[in-house]
């Protein structure tokens, strides 16, 4: 798995002599050599951990107007020479010749580069240059070209210049019955019947088609020829090589819509890019069968804005590949079909139109297209060019991940990925976000030196992080670039870390990095694998100069010679290799297995010696046709064998004996199951891109994954596995267990109990060109599943057991809802014939599954809460069935009220009225409206009025039957009146009116404010109002001179001034809506007070210029308390204006 991560850097290109054509001609990557093939001169970069231009050959003027611009070229495979064709159709070689002098890029120590001369060694014009052909790109082998020609042959060169000559391919004879009916793909993974291959004819290829690209697969001796048409012609080649051209036959033909074509020789999968810019995946190994097609419709882009594939390049461990279009873009995809990056920003998922594109837009890399892409030689970084252009190249940062493959370690507890000079590890905080924490290299370091490391959000760009730099003689990343392994501790304390050489250790905990103190020991050791024995790092070490292989183990206190607990030489390359407890696996080629234990005898201490013996315990030569592992891991034995149960061997401890068995991945994604005692060997599935395996993969007992055996993820998604020999219906899919197609897996955080994974996010800045790509973690509960998952195998004791381990954890409601619902719902969904068990007798039945997840459930507090909520998401049609199983609503909703879970309690209203009737919904809602009153819950108090005068209208409208009912239920209200007035018609002034339902509802309102007003509790007024939209102005008119009177101006004042502190910004709002409603009814009494509370001097004035008795006593009152000082200012303003109104009326009456 392969993840962009950071901003994309510039390799700058030397400008050419005025080329017309401005496009890459070639780019190439061999070892830590990149080199660029332009209109008009060539450039050898270093493609290592620094950017150096080691060489280049600049063509001049003459020969280019003579012999033409660079138009195709080729690199041998010893990177010695270079092949280019012009334009005017000459052939020119060139040497690169490297100096003995080395390449200092730091202070200290040089690197593995040198700068190299490129010269002219022939130039000469090819025999087909005057017949007016055009020429597709080269392939080549050790000691021969192959091009392409418009006339739709090959012409063959060898690297010593001699022209071949050129020659049509051949085709071997076949029965036109044979021909293979292939499945054609609709989207991704989506497939359908459609003939898309066939065998090619006994006719050779026609020669009106034009070959436009050749691409040569040399592990499987095949030439895959595109034609102008669209069409892919499979060849066979010569074992020999290309040399015999008389070898190379057609043997099948795909497809007419192709325009590019790349081969993962590992995986055995052709990628074929169409005109629609679709990618389709082919499977070599089984008759170019069709797997899956790719592509960015979903996320909103057609073929009209991308263009045609343009280019495809696979990563080195076959494991994703990198897509270019025509017209706009770049992204990478996994083989499962997951989209792990784009430059092109997501607009929309399942968009059936694309969005339209600014082209003013600087912040997305390659907007014009890609011309040419190319992975180094470690996958930590992506070359590309973007079409039009020949000024740069684009180098795209990328980091891996720990995919549980070959001789590396599994990251059980930790999930890591690594760049080629740092860390990236996923943590789970406290809270429900998970994090990634940036873990960079000691760039220089000194003996348990202590390297400080930042973590931060995932939301956030990266940012240049501080580390200490302790001056010393070696630099190990320098000199060890890149990062080859990662493995994490089983304890999840310690990471292993090797580059080239040597190993160093990271404390987590601690944050200190532990090294080797002898820096020729540590120059010793050629990594090839890491692998966690308990507290010992086991190191799979190549020695080059014997080459052999050797495991050494190091206790991680100390990494040092001295400290070496045990040196097991190999019998050969491993090819995969696990550990379990004290047991390791190693696997060579063809398939031979070996089985060591481990036993340690003292203690592993720094004050102590302790020393490790390694004995075989097993060894296996398994003759089979398959492709070879590309991991295995042990599965521990969770139930006794037939065998140890006849022989009473059976050791008190499952834990502690021999795996017996062990999962087996292929290179071409299928998954078997492997006895080691008898050899049987079970397929269990196919096209698997990894899995994780983990019963018995922690001893700490808040793991919640212990009772499956193993999940695998591929193109179907993530499933879980049981044990195959315990149960045979262990291939269920299940598809809560699904990422998006944008999120990848990393694997699991078992105490947590959800799967990691990780999807691309870009951020952009102002100052920056382009933008920051950011993996950000992603998670997905599997609690729900694995709780199904015991619930079928009727483990209900070890179901309670997992839930109440993960109560604690976040999501658990999420959960536990999840569970019932895809439970319920698969209940419903089943034929009713088969849903008989749930009417008959409890004695004549096994409990369905519906019943024994409700069991489980009403364990925990959060069962009402879950109940009513799958009843929310689920048809009213099905209530029926799901309450049968989960208890009596009405009872639900009393255990609710009882416990004062109010809000949970509302819920049932719904139901209850659906599977009751509406006279004891009523009744409920009734008694519910008065407690959250009670509790002041006024937002669902209105809930509960318009439920209520909703559903009176709804039984008033109904026929009316009989009354027998009532009055058990609701003895205060009368039924049957033919009354249909709207509630909120203000016209009607008694009860008696109005039907006994909204009297009700009134009566219940009423009192609550008459309560509130009483007690002057005006912001629970104000809140009552507003959540349950009483009509507070029919209210005060009534009581005016009821609990709304107020006795004395200066109390009142008083005591509202100290139930609404006016210094809080909600009171004041709560008392200006109070005094909208007053001035409405002309309350004068509280108008006088709201304003003075709230100093409005405008509304104070319109009373007292036209009552100025008033006035004076309002002014003498304010002026005689002491705790009225506060409004002093405010009397002053009112006395300015009231005076100006009396000098105005005297004013008035002098003249008249």
């Amino acid at each position: 798995m392969y993840m962009a991560y950071g901003w994309p850097q510039v390799i700058p290109l030397e400008a050419g002599s005025c080329p017309s054509s401005q496009r890459i001609v070639y780019l190439k990557l061999a070892g830590r050599q990149l080199l660029v093939v332009s209109p008009s001169h060539l450039e050898l970069w270093g493609s290592s951990q620094q950017r150096v231009r080691l060489g280049k050959y600049m063509r001049d003027e003459k020969s280019v107007r003579e012999e033409g611009e660079n138009l195709q070229a080729v690199w041998s495979p010893d990177s010695k020479l270079i092949a280019v064709l012009t334009s005017s159709f000459f052939l020119h070689i060139y040497k690169i010749k490297f100096m003995d002098k080395r390449i200092k890029t730091g202070e200290r120590q040089p690197s593995e580069l040198s700068f190299a001369t490129i010269s002219l060694l022939l130039s000469e014009q090819v025999p087909f240059a005057g017949e007016d052909l055009s020429v597709s790109n080269f392939v080549r082998d050790s000691k021969t070209m192959l091009l392409g020609l418009s006339d739709g042959c090959l012409y063959s060169i060898s690297w010593k210049g001699e022209f071949g000559g050129a020659f049509s391919i051949g085709s071997h004879p076949s029965d036109s019955n044979n021909d293979r009916l292939l499945p054609y793909t609709l989207g991704n993974g989506i497939v359908s019947g459609v003939a898309s291959a066939t065998l090619a004819s006994d006719v050779k290829i026609s020669t009106k088609s034009a070959i436009v690209q050749l691409e040569l697969c040399t592990r499987s001796k095949l030439l895959f020829v595109l034609n102008s048409d669209g069409q892919l012609v499979v060849c066979s080649v010569n074992k020999k090589g290309l040399k015999y051209t008389e070898s190379i036959k057609a043997e099948k033909k795909l497809g007419s819509d192709a325009v590019c074509a790349s081969v993962a020789s590992e995986q055995q999968i052709l990628a074929v890019g169409t005109r629609k810019g679709l990618v389709e995946l082919y499977d070599l190994s089984q008759s170019m069968s069709l797997l899956r097609t790719v592509s960015l419709h979903d996320w909103g882009y057609s073929a009209d804005y991308t263009g045609p594939v343009n280019s495809i390049a696979w990563t080195p461990d076959n494991s994703a590949f990198a897509v270019g279009w025509k017209l706009r873009g770049l992204a990478v995809w996994s083989v499962s079909g997951c989209r792990l990056m784009s430059t092109v920003r997501q607009i929309g998922l399942s968009s059936a139109s694309s969005p339209k594109i600014n082209q003013d837009c600087k912040y997305e890399p390659l907007m014009n297209g890609t011309s040419a892409i190319q992975w180094d030689e470690y996958g930590y970084k992506l070359f590309a060019t973007e079409e039009a252009s020949c000024d740069r190249i684009l180098a795209f940062s990328f980091g891996k991940c720990c995919l549980n493959r070959g001789v590396s370690g599994k990251t059980y507890v930790r999930q890591v990925m690594y760049g080629d000079d740092r860390l990236l590890m996923v943590q789970a905080e406290d809270t429900d976000e998970l994090k990634l924490l940036h873990l960079k290299l000691p760039v220089e370091y000194q003996y348990i030196s202590i390297i400080p490391f930042c973590s931060f959000a995932v939301s956030l760009p990266e940012v240049d992080l501080l580390y200490v730099a302790f001056l010393v003689q070696v630099s190990y990343i320098t000199q060890n670039w890149p990062v080859q392994h990662v493995a994490a501790s089983e304890d999840g304390k310690y990471l292993a870390v090797a580059g080239l050489h040597g190993l160093i250790l990271y404390d987590i905990r601690f944050k200190k990095w532990r090294v080797f103190g002898d820096v020729s020991q540590e120059q010793q050791i050629h990594c090839k694998g890491l692998l966690w024995l308990g507290k010992i790092v086991v190191i799979c070490n190549y020695i080059e100069t014997s080459d052999t292989y050797e495991l050494l183990f190091y206790p991680r206190y100390h990494l040092d010679q001295s400290s070496l607990l045990c040196r097991k030489v190999l019998l050969g390359k491993p090819l995969v290799m696990d550990v379990y407890q004290d047991y390791i696996l190693v696997s060579y080629l063809p398939f031979i297995i070996h089985i060591y234990h481990a036993k340690i005898f003292g203690e592993l201490t720094p004050s102590s010696k302790a020393e490790l013996q390694l004995s075989t315990v097993r060894e296996l030569s398994i003759m089979t046709a398959k492709s070879h592992p590309a991991a295995m891991r042990f599965v521990p034995d969770q139930n006794p064998r037939e065998s140890d149960l006849d022989n009473d061997n059976l050791s008190s401890d499952l834990s502690d004996r021999e795996p017996s068995r062990c999962l087996i991945l292929r290179g071409n994604g299928e998954l078997s199951l492997l006895d080691m005692v008898d050899g049987r060997e079970r397929e269990l599935t196919d096209s698997v891109e990894l899995f994780w395996v983990t019963c018995g993969q922690s001893e700490e007992k808040t793991n919640l994954v212990e009772e499956v055996s193993w999940l695998d993820y591929g193109h179907r998604g993530m499933q879980e596995r049981d044990d195959p020999f315990m149960q045979e219906d262990f291939l269920q899919l299940d598809p809560e267990l699904e990422f998006d197609r944008e999120v990848y897996p990393l694997g699991l955080l078992p105490n947590v109990g959800v799967v990691v994974g990780v999807s691309q996010r870009m951020s952009f800045s102002a100052s920056a060109e382009f933008p920051c790509f950011e993996p950000t973690p992603q998670s997905q509960t599997i609690l729900h599943c694995l709780l199904r998952h015991l619930l079928q195998r009727d483990k209900n004791e070890e179901a309670l057991l997992l839930a109440q381990l993960s109560a604690e954890k976040p999501h658990f409601s999420h959960c536990l809802e999840w569970l019932l619902f895809t439970v319920f719902d698969a209940e419903i969904s089943r034929p009713n014939s088969n849903r008989k068990q749930i009417s008959e007798p409890g004695h004549l039945k096994k409990l369905s599954l519906l019943r024994k997840a409700c069991d489980l459930i009403k364990h925990f507090p959060e069962y009402y809460d879950v109940v009513v909520n799958v009843a929310r998401k689920t048809d009213a049609r099905h209530w029926a069935d799901l309450f049968s199983a989960a208890g009596i609503s009405t009872t639900l909703f009393e255990d609710c009220f009882q416990r004062r879970w109010y809000r949970t309690a509302a819920c049932y209203i719904l139901v209850i009225a659906k599977l009751e009737g509406a006279a004891v919904s009523q009744y409920c809602a009734l008694r519910l409206l008065q407690a959250t009153l009670d509790e002041s819950l006024y937002d669902l108090a209105g809930e509960l009025v318009r439920f209520l005068l909703r559903s009176g209208r709804e039984i008033e409208q109904a026929p009316t039957e009989s009354d027998t009912l009532s009055p058990k239920l609701l003895g205060f209200l009368i039924f049957g009146s033919s009354h249909k007035k709207s509630p909120l018609d203000k016209s009607s002034s008694s009860f008696k009116e109005q039907s006994p339902h909204i009297a009700s509802v009134k009566s219940i309102l009423e009192s609550h404010a008459s309560y509130l007003m009483s007690g002057k509790e005006l912001s629970k007024l104000v809140a009552f109002v507003k959540g349950t939209q009483f009509d507070i102005v029919d209210f005060l008119q009534r009581e005016r001179y009821g609990c709304a009177q107020l006795e004395n101006f200066a109390a009142g004042l008083e005591l509202i001034g100290q139930k609404l502190q006016m210094s809080e910004l909600q009171n004041r709002l709560d008392a200006e809506f109070l005094l909208a409603q007053m001035c409405s009814v002309k309350f004068k009494e509280w108008i006088v007070v709201l304003a003075t509370l709230l100093q409005r001097s405008e509304v104070l004035y319109d009373i007292f210029r036209y009552d100025l008795r008033l006035w004076k006593a309002y002014s003498m009152t304010l002026q005689s308390h002491s705790g009225f000082a506060q409004y002093h200012d405010l009397l002053q303003v009112l006395e300015e204006k009231l005076s100006a109104i009396a000098r105005e009326e005297s004013v008035r009456g002098s003249i008249s």
